[in-house]
Formats: C-alpha cells, structure tokens, sequence
C-alpha cells in the first residue's frame, strides 16, 4: 500500500492546474459516490488529480488505477477497509473497468464505510446498471467528452470566452474580440483539436492506439466477446469512418461482416458507448433517443481524419461536429425535412454556398455554414456551435 502512496503523490505533483475541463464545475463532489465515464483519451484522469490538488488534503486521501499490479493480490474491498482505518476519506480509483466485478466491490465499499467518499472513472462503455449489484441508486454519474472548440481555444491558443446558449447563438451574440478570424483556428480544432493530449508529439498514432485498444480490450472485455468478434468491430468502424454519413441498413452489414443480423445493433452500441460513433435517432421513442438509428456518424471529426484520412468528406465534417457539440447540453434528433431537430429548431448544416430553399416553409429553421465568419438573420456559422461548452 505504501507504493501506492508514493506514486499517487508523484501523479498529484505533476498535475497542472492551467487549464479545468468543462464538466470539473458541474460534478458536486459532495456526493459519496461519483462516477466519471467518458472515452479514452479526453482527460478523466488529468481532471480528478486537479482536484485532488486543488481541493483535498493528501493525508486524507488515495488515487490508485485498477490496473495497478497491486490489484493482482489485493481486493478493492480490502484497500478501502485498511485506507479508512488509517484515517482515508477520500478514495480515486481510476480505469474501474479493468477490476472484475468492480460494481459489486463498490456497493460493497458504498455499505460498509459510511464515512468514505468514493469517484471511480472508466470507459464510457460502462453500463452502471449492468451486473448483479445496483449501483444506479448509489453512484451519481456524470459523462464527460472531449474538448469543444471553446475549451480548444483556451488550452492551445489562451483565447478566453464564455459559453453561449443555443438561443444566444441564434440571435448572433457570440462575441470574441481576440479572435477576430476564427476559420483557420477551426479549421485545426476540426483536424486536431478534440482530445487534450493532441498538443503532444505523435497524435494521429496514439489517436490510432486509443481505437485499438477501444475495440480489441474494453469492448471485448465489457460484452465478454471473443478475438474474432472483436475483429468485426474494428470492420464495423471501418465501414462507418468511409461512408459520408452512414446510414445503417443491418442485413447488408451483417453480409459484409459474416455475423448475424441480430448481433449489428448491439455492436453499434457498444461502441457508441465507447466513444468512437454516435447514432442519430428519430424523435418517435420520446427522450434520449430510444427512436430508430437513422444515421451513423463517427464521434468527433478527429477521429475522421485519424480513420478516412484525404478521403474525409467535407459534409461529413460538418454535420459530425454539429451533432458532437450540441448532444453535451441538448437532445439531437434526426429532421424529416433538414440535417437535425434540436427541440422545436430544425437545422441544415452546409458549406458557405447552401441555399435556404427546402427551410422556406419551415418556422425556426436555419442554415449552418461552415466557412462563414459572421452570421445574419437565419443563417449562422457551424463554429459558434463549439462555444456551447
């Protein structure tokens, strides 16, 4: 246990306190029991050391990953029973994940130490309600995703500015004075700018890493699949990074994967809950989207360029980041007669030449485009929607 004291406070150490994620003011640490899911690779990690660093005594508190070796021996049950008895209150587990029967050790933790506080974190493919233990009425959880093109701003280039509502973006509020011309530093966010650690050298390979290790160890670990299976999830991507968007026809799918028919849905949802596709629903199953899969997008234009490469489909693009930075505070669906339908709004993403025409009769309809600066009367620039978060 000692060991993992000292690497903890190493971590702790190196941890910056520059730059705090999004969703870091909107987690009532208070609770006493959080979880934070998310994909690889947006900063869950980074975002629990800064608060540890900027809020808690070290004395009183302990940051472990479950991968650690120390978990090949040892129980999480016992470290918090011996953390508490040495005067912990405060205890991190990172990569919850990868422990088995990780939920039923955390009720357990929950019941027997009443005075503990407990935030787990771990790949979005969790599913808290999952599993012989009912965490759902223990654990408040909070979904994290990668960086919007505002917190883009501030963490490579310190260009500071507030959120926006989508009402204020609509009636053209947005105002950065530091940034009097926006379309090159998007133009980057676009290719590049979605995940913190794209300041570091290698990018695309490690982007490359986290879908590899995505697809062939938490999904398979998660849905207890087999290597072959995972095989076919990394075909799955493929066919949806090259299509512009996708739009799911499951018989065809499982044609070309040589899997039944029945098994495309829950491949598609698993690795939507990983982080790699979003699925845009229709309207018809009321909150949350539980209507029909209309399209297939993959989650963020990073990883469009990281999978399609020169073969990324300008419409594509739009449409993706759209889609990827309205869902953190709104319900996105699919439009009968546009792109997307976010409450009583209707929204038809193009390039700076789209046309008005099939909005004509259609009451709080708008125009996205993409390479504009400004915006006026209905039409508005696809960057203003990245100032949401």
């Amino acid at each position: 246990m000692e060991k993992l004291f000292e690497r903890f406070y190493k971590l702790v150490k190196e941890t910056e306190e520059v730059f705090f994620r999004y969703i870091y003011y909107q987690i009532n640490w208070n609770n006493k029991m959080v979880g934070l899911i998310g994909p690889r690779g947006v900063g869950k990690t980074t975002l629990i050391l800064q608060y540890i660093k900027n809020t808690l005594s070290l004395s009183e508190t302990l940051y472990v990953t479950a991968e650690d070796f120390y978990f090949v021996e040892n129980r999480l049950t016992d470290l918090a029973d011996a953390f508490v008895k040495s005067g912990g209150k405060y205890l991190f587990i990172d990569e919850i994940h990868k422990y088995k029967e990780w939920s039923k050790e955390l009720k357990l933790i929950h019941d027997y130490h009443k005075e503990l506080k407990v935030v787990f974190t771990g790949s979005s493919v969790l599913d808290i309600k999952k599993g012989t233990s009912d965490l759902s009425r223990r654990a408040v959880v909070y979904n994290m995703q990668g960086l919007s093109f505002r917190e883009y701003l501030s963490l490579f280039h310190r260009i500071e500015t507030k959120t926006y509502g989508l009402d204020e973006i609509i009636e053209h509020k947005v105002e950065i004075p530091e940034l009097p011309h926006p379309l090159p530093f998007f133009a980057e966010y676009l290719k590049t700018g979605y995940y913190p650690f794209s300041k570091e050298e290698d990018f695309d390979l490690r982007l490359q890493q986290i879908i590899n290790e995505t697809l062939e160890t938490d999904i398979p670990l998660y849905a207890d699949m087999n290597v072959a299976t995972g095989r076919k999830l990394k075909q799955l991507l493929a066919i949806i990074s090259q299509s512009v968007p996708f739009k799911p026809n499951m018989s065809k799918i499982a044609e070309m994967l040589g899997a039944s028919r029945n098994n495309i849905a829950d491949y598609c949802l698993y690795i939507e809950e990983a982080g790699l596709i979003s699925q845009l629903r229709d309207d018809t199953g009321g909150i949350r989207g539980l209507g029909k899969v209309n399209k297939i997008y993959l989650d963020n234009t990073n990883l469009i360029y990281n999978l399609a490469g020169d073969t990324s489909d300008k419409g594509n693009i739009r449409e993706t980041f759209f889609f990827n930075q309205l869902r953190v505070k709104y319900e996105v669906t699919a439009s009968s007669v546009a792109d997307f339908s976010v409450s009583d709004k209707t929204f038809e993403v193009g390039g700076s030449k789209k046309k008005h025409k099939q909005l004509h009769a259609i009451e709080n309809g708008f125009v996205v485009k993409a390479d504009i600066e400004l915006g006026y009367r209905n039409t508005i620039p696809l960057w203003n929607f990245g100032l949401i978060y």
